[in-house]
């Protein structure tokens, strides 16, 4: 059981702490009424990134494993951890919560035992990851997020976002969010069951198989869906980028070669259009009609698909661009990955294109943290400050 920490004055602002942090894309959903009080990341060029953006006073380079709870500053609200899916993507090895990298989510839960034995366990505890977290090594994963959870004194609740409601790329992701067990989440913020579309049916499956102890502790968080429509692909997609310059014809001719009737026919009618379109290309391995494998060129013209980082395999996507009749190819810029993130252009991304690509492929979509702080955080809270001058 974990003590309440001596609470701050009321008039500050909420404080954080931010885990693999990279660049620093919580940081800007959080927005200026947070305060961050210690960012950590072990990636040089994604440190290098959040200094330029917010500053050097907060952030601390190095291993996770290496921090230590003495090492963080004050009482924070909340402690955010986006530790790294490697070990548990569909795309990884299958060694889950006991590989390297995904298994550092256990030296983020041993700060924050840290801070709990310390008095100052943070009121809301948040990890993200991707959606095979769900599944991997047979749910006993997921299993070990919410006991972590549990064990540690946090009621517990889990969402998956993907940011096609805010952004025009497709990226769900797993959210597990927790509140400190002497706080009570205020009326309206939680459900009696699961709701569409943020608890959809690998969730409710995943939370069906836990054992009905971590289930007695978890809650079904109530999120609201976004009033605004994400903007259109085309207002992120510019016709003329100095560092992902025009591929040649030959080369764009290759890439329609690889379409599927379904995907040409995409294009085809792109072409009729009397309007500038602009789609995202993907190359993808295909079973063909003979079972072999077989390489696909597959376009969209609403949404991009999801960023990935260089070493995630085929992480470059390709745009077409089709105006009176015209069809264009080019890699994606650095700068329009930013964008799909939902960074401003003023956000300052590194000098290489390759740590560019990394930093936004590994990054958390900038709408999607506030849409969870404005509607989850802020008002759980705003609740326990209230109960705290009423006391």
């Amino acid at each position: 059981m974990i003590e309440s920490p001596a609470q701050p004055s009321e008039d500050r602002r909420p404080g954080f702490y931010e885990f693999f942090a990279g660049g620093g894309m919580v940081r800007a959903g959080l927005g200026e009424g947070w305060g961050c009080l210690f960012a950590n990341d072990i990636d040089a060029a994604k440190g290098q990134a959040y200094c330029a953006n917010w500053g050097e006073d907060d952030f601390h380079l190095g291993d996770i494993g290496a921090v230590m709870a003495r090492d963080l500053p004050g009482s924070a609200d909340l402690m955010w951890g986006s530790f790294p899916c490697q070990d548990l993507s569909l795309a990884g090895a299958g060694a889950g919560l006991g590989g390297r990298r995904s298994g550092t989510f256990h030296a983020f839960w041993d700060v924050a035992r840290g801070l709990a034995a310390e008095g100052r366990a943070p009121a809301i505890v948040a990890v993200e990851n991707v959606c095979g977290t769900l599944t991997s090594r047979g749910g006993r994963d997921f299993e070990v997020v919410c006991q972590t959870y549990v064990d540690a004194g946090y009621r517990w609740g889990a969402l998956i976002i993907n940011a096609d409601r805010f952004l025009p790329q497709s990226r769900p992701r797993l959210f597990v969010i927790g509140v400190r067990g002497d706080l009570t989440p205020p009326f309206g913020l939680t459900a009696p069951g699961p709701l569409e579309p943020f608890h959809p049916a690998a969730l409710r499956r995943a939370v069906d198989r836990l054992p009905e102890s971590l289930r007695a502790r978890m809650v079904w968080w109530r999120l609201p869906e976004p009033e605004a429509q994400p903007a259109d692909l085309a207002a992120v997609i510019g016709d003329d980028t100095a560092d992902a310059p025009w591929s040649p014809p030959e080369r764009t001719a290759r890439l329609l070669a690889l379409m599927a009737p379904v995907h040409l026919a995409k294009v085809e009618q792109a072409r009729r259009a009397s309007v500038r379109r602009v789609g995202a290309l993907y190359r993808r391995t295909r079973q063909g009609a003979d079972g072999g494998k077989l390489q696909r060129a597959e376009v969209r013209f609403d949404i991009a698909g999801c960023l990935r980082t260089p070493a995630g395999g085929s992480s470059r996507q390709t745009v077409l661009i089709i105006d009176r009749g015209e069809v264009r190819s080019r890699l994606m810029s650095a700068r329009e990955t930013a964008r799909l993130m939902g960074l401003s252009d003023n956000y300052r991304l590194p000098a290489s294109n390759s740590a560019a690509y990394r930093l936004t492929g590994d990054g958390v979509a900038v709408p999607v943290v506030r849409h969870l702080a404005e509607w989850l955080f802020e008002p759980i809270l705003e609740a326990a400050a209230r109960t705290r001058r009423a006391a």
